[in-house]
């Protein structure tokens, strides 16, 4: 009986005004995409919504960049509607149940945001393994960079307080 697939949540970010990738969102697609590759099978899902200005969706951005790597068409399987990262982890809970997934789940994103990821998908009730985040910063500045690390500071708690929010209306309405 063949090992189902390892799937691997690739956590978006902003696009840049063209629809570009950006750094951010390149770093986590290599780190990714660098950890699938040593295990087989695997399902890479890229999570991510539109991206304002462009239009585009970063989940349907990064699933081009993988394809373009040589992943099969049939390895990727985009969610694109999440605006946000406790919305991503709902959609793509949904969306790996759909297909009956239960097993455990990898977690891709930049170090600062990986912890609030797999708070949160722990939440869920996945198993999680933390996908080696990219090797560099996120930023090039420091200040930028603790920017993003005290905007997660306030948002690990703030998520983890919503999603219990949501598994209790979820489980009263019988989902």
């Amino acid at each position: 009986m063949p090992q189902p697939p390892l799937p691997i949540v690739i956590f978006g970010a902003r696009l840049q005004p063209d629809g570009a990738p950006g750094r951010t969102l390149w770093l986590r697609v290599v780190a990714a995409y660098t950890f699938g590759a040593a295990r087989t099978p695997v399902l890479y899902v890229p999570t991510g919504g539109v991206s304002p200005p462009s239009g585009l969706r970063e989940g349907d951005v990064m699933g081009t960049m993988l394809e373009a790597a040589g992943v099969p068409p049939d390895a990727v399987l985009v969610e694109g509607t999440a605006p946000d990262t406790l919305a991503s982890v709902i959609a793509c809970t949904r969306l790996l149940r759909q297909r009956g997934h239960a097993g455990p789940v990898a977690v891709a994103s930049s170090a600062y945001h990986l912890p609030r990821c797999l708070v949160l998908m722990r939440m869920m009730g996945w198993q999680v393994m933390r996908v080696p985040p990219p090797p560099v910063p996120a930023a090039r500045r420091w200040g930028k960079r603790w920017f993003w690390r005290l905007r997660e500071v306030a948002a690990v708690p703030w998520d983890v307080l919503l999603l219990a929010a949501y598994r209790l209306r979820a489980g009263r309405d019988g989902d």
